[in-house]
Formats: C-alpha cells, sequence, structure tokens
C-alpha cells in the first residue's frame, strides 16, 4: 500500500497532507527539500484540489520545490519557507516553481523569507545600494500555469525578483504582502511576464525595485502578448517605478487597467517604457495617488511623476508603438515632470489625461536637471534637462483635461514652463491650470515644432 495516501487526512471535504508526515523538521537547519517535495508529489497523485499542509510554529529550509496541478499549497499561521543560501542545493534558480500546472492554489498566511542580505557582499555607501554577489535565486517562477491562486501569503527579503509569471493564463493574486529591503537591486514585487487574464488586488508591497511590472520578456518559446490584467486596490512602496509596463516588449501588451492603487514612495509614479519591437496600447490609469523622488544614480528613474517613453534599446532594434492610453483622476507629488516622450522612431499617440494634478517640488539631495531614458544604446541614457511640469516630445494626438501643474514655494532653476512641448501634433488644453516656475524667465506653455 501506499503509505502517502494512507496518511492524507480529510478536511472540510479536502484530502490534506502535512509535510511533516513526510519527514519535514521546520527547525530552519535541516534542509526539508525532499520530504516537502515528497508530499507535494503524492497530494497531486490524489489530485482534486489537495491541500499539501505546511504547519504553523515551524521554520522549513527549502531549496527548489516543484509545486504540481490541482493542489493547494497552503503556509498554515506563522509557518515560514527558509531558502537556503546554497547554490548546489538547488535544480533551479527559483526556490518555488511550477512548469505547465492547472489548479495550482498557494495559500496562508505564513511567509518565505529570501534572506536576501545573505546573497550580497556588501553594502556600496556611495552608491546606497548592496551589491549582488555572484548568484541568488528568484523566489516564485511560476511557467505557463493556467487558473493560479496565490492568496494571503507573505514574501519577504527576496534576493532577486518575488513573484514571476511566465506566460500564465486565469491567475488571482489576492491580499500578498511583499516586504522586501528597499536597497536590494533588482527585488522586483509582482512580474506578470506574457501573461493573460490576470487580477491582482489588495497586495502590499515594499521593494527596491519594481513593485507591479507587466512585461513580455524575450523568451525561445512563444508564451503569446501580455493582455488582459488589471491591477486594483494596493498599497505600493518602492525605490524604482511604482505600477509599470516593460522594460521589456518583445510582443506586444495590451488591455492592462491600474486603478485605485497608492504609492506612498517611488522613483517613477506611473511608467510605461517601451524598448522592443512590440507594441503597448489599451492601457489605463486610474484613481492613483502618488509620490516620486530621485535616489541614487544605480537606481533607474529619476523622480519622474508619470513616464511614457518610447526609446530604442539599441539602434538596430526595431521598436513598436505607444497608443491609446487613459490617465485618469490621478494626484501626485514629484520631483521631476510628466513626460510623453516618443522618439523619431517610435511616435506616441492617442494620449489622454483627465483630471491628473501634479506638485512639483525638490526635497531630495540628490542631483536634478535630468530624463533619464535608460535603458538604451540608441540614445543618451541620462539627458540633461531642465523640468518642466508636463513635457511632450514626438507625439501625436495628447489630450491634457481638467489637468493642473502647481509648484512648492522653494523652486530650483532647472524648474521651468508648466508645460513644454516640441514636434507634437494634435496637442489639445481643455481646462488646465497652471504657471510657469519662473513667470519672469518662462511661459506657462511653450510649445515648438522644433
Amino acid at each position: 500500500m501506499n503509505f502517502g495516501i494512507l496518511s492524507a487526512k480529510v478536511q472540510d471535504g479536502v484530502k490534506v497532507i502535512d509535510v511533516t508526515k513526510y519527514g519535514a523538521i521546520g527547525d530552519g537547519k535541516t534542509l526539508d527539500t525532499k520530504a516537502i517535495q515528497k508530499a507535494i508529489d503524492v497530494a497531486a497523485k490524489l489530485g482534486n484540489g489537495t491541500k499539501v499542509l505546511v504547519p504553523t510554529g515551524r521554520q522549513y529550509l527549502i531549496s527548489t520545490l516543484v509545486l504540481k496541478s490541482n493542489i493547494e499549497f497552503h503556509l498554515q499561521g506563522n509557518a515560514q519557507l527558509l531558502v537556503s543560501t546554497k547554490k548546489e542545493d538547488y535544480s533551479v534558480e527559483g526556490s518555488l516553481i511550477a512548469n505547465d500546472v492547472k489548479n495550482l492554489k498557494i495559500s496562508g498566511t505564513g511567509s518565505i523569507n529570501g534572506r536576501a542580505l545573505e546573497f550580497m557582499s556588501h553594502y556600496d555607501t556611495v552608491k546606497e545600494i548592496w551589491m549582488p554577489k555572484d548568484w541568488r535565486p528568484k523566489l516564485f517562477i511560476l511557467t505557463k500555469c493556467n487558473h493560479l491562486e496565490i492568496t494571503d501569503i507573505t514574501i519577504e527579503k527576496a534576493p532577486s525578483w518575488s513573484l514571476h509569471m511566465l506566460g500564465c493564463e486565469n491567475v488571482l493574486i489576492d491580499g500578498v504582502k511583499i516586504k522586501n529591503n528597499l536597497d536590494v537591486p533588482n527585488c522586483d514585487g509582482i512580474d506578470p511576464d506574457h501573461c493573460q487574464n490576470v487580477e491582482i488586488r489588495n497586495c502590499e508591497i515594499s521593494c527596491g525595485d519594481d513593485a507591479i511590472v507587466v512585461k513580455a520578456t524575450l523568451q525561445e518559446i512563444d508564451y503569446g502578448p501580455s493582455a488582459n490584467i488589471w491591477v486594483h486596490d494596493c498599497l505600493i512602496e518602492t525605490q524604482d517605478s511604482g505600477l509599470k509596463i516593460g522594460t521589456e516588449t518583445t510582443q506586444d501588451i495590451y488591455n492592462i487597467v491600474f486603478e485605485r492603487c497608492e504609492i506612498k514612495t517611488s522613483c517613477r509614479g506611473l511608467t510605461i517604457q517601451l524598448r522592443d519591437e512590440g507594441d503597448v496600447y489599451n492601457i489605463v490609469f486610474k484613481d492613483i495617488n502618488f509620490t516620486s523622488r530621485y535616489h541614487s544614480n544605480p537606481w533607474w528613474g529619476r523622480g519622474e511623476a508619470i513616464s511614457l517613453t518610447a526609446i530604442q534599446r539599441n539602434p538596430e532594434t526595431k521598436i513598436g508603438k505607444i497608443h491609446n492610453v487613459l490617465i485618469e483622476n490621478v494626484k501626485g507629488i514629484a520631483e521631476n515632470s510628466i513626460r510623453v516622450n516618443g522618439t523619431m522612431e517610435s511616435r506616441i499617440s492617442d494620449i489622454r489625461l483627465y483630471n491628473v494634478d501634479v506638485t512639483l517640488k525638490r526635497w531630495t539631495k540628490y542631483p536634478g536637471n535630468v530624463f533619464d531614458n535608460r535603458p538604451t544604446k540608441a540614445y543618451e541614457g541620462i539627458e540633461t534637462h531642465d523640468t518642466p511640469g508636463i513635457f511632450i516630445r514626438y507625439s501625436d494626438r495628447v489630450v491634457l483635461e481638467n489637468c493642473s501643474i502647481a509648484w512648492e514655494n522653494t523652486i530650483p532653476d532647472c524648474f521651468t514652463n508648466a508645460i513644454q512641448a516640441n514636434n507634437v501634433t494634435g496637442l489639445e488644453l481643455i481646462n488646465f491650470k497652471g504657471e510657469s516656475a519662473n513667470q519672469a524667465k518662462y511661459k506657462a506653455i511653450d510649445i515648438s515644432k522644433l
């Protein structure tokens, strides 16, 4: 007889597999990967939503766990998965992985601890950033999952990306908390990548890199576009972009809605960075408050309030288009401009800002007077530029309705026009409110054809 199946309990009509019955110790020192994996494998054979129970009150040392179809992986109470810091313990580059599975649930109030600082070599006091060692794992790599649910768990101290979903469909992420170090690079929060039909809601995210970022990375397998993604009611703190699309845009990204989110701090509030051949369109940012500020030089972003940029990654890159973007009921404080910045190679079109109110001021110590175009080798990465309230370049059919720009009392010399536009067609201003930062030196609205 199969001892694993005999040891399954039934709770509320669902079979439950307790990982401690398969040898998991939970002392934070003994590697429990094999024991927990055995429980997962038994649960997968039973299927029908069998629950793999990781009991509360213990800390389980793990490396790579492979999750399977038709199960629920449940972190009970304060149960914690503690990742191994030894590369030789891992079978792949991630801690919790799944490949081509269906009906997978990851639930519970427990946590996974990525031990970020143990994967860092040192803290660079000049650059104000932790410097990684040669190797560090992602925490979740979930590939080609269909009907995936992740609810209520906590992810903390991720050494690299926290929750990467590649080619997944029909996904719900609800009530997840991410508590990463703000000065560790590349520890993104949630990355839907070539994913379709995704809802991300009620999450609290604190991380050094992008908080919620929709991507279409370069892959050998065609996973399709990123489409039909709804992000709402999330609280965000980051040293990079709060809500973002890109920079990896190798296929189309469309039908994306970000709404009812609070961005406590960021280096860019709302961001679309098109750098590759995919098109980005039918995008909505709605009912969002944000703060955006400068950080030290290694961090991408220079305090831009809103940044829509279409810039070739390399001179030979075929680049797509950004079009049909609505930004509505958005309010923020920032150290740098709202940017709608296309290029000769890729003009941005059909952009509407409605009820967007931004106040510009400076409060950090870092040098200003720049725009951040990275990543690009086709253009200057850090571009010296004055700071208008709204900057529009190489764009068509941009509408600003019921929008306002305000300046704080202490105004640096680099703060200039309320609106500055060049090489733009079809710019429409409806009930716009805003003066220049220095009315003796600059026009409120400066439009040129250059």
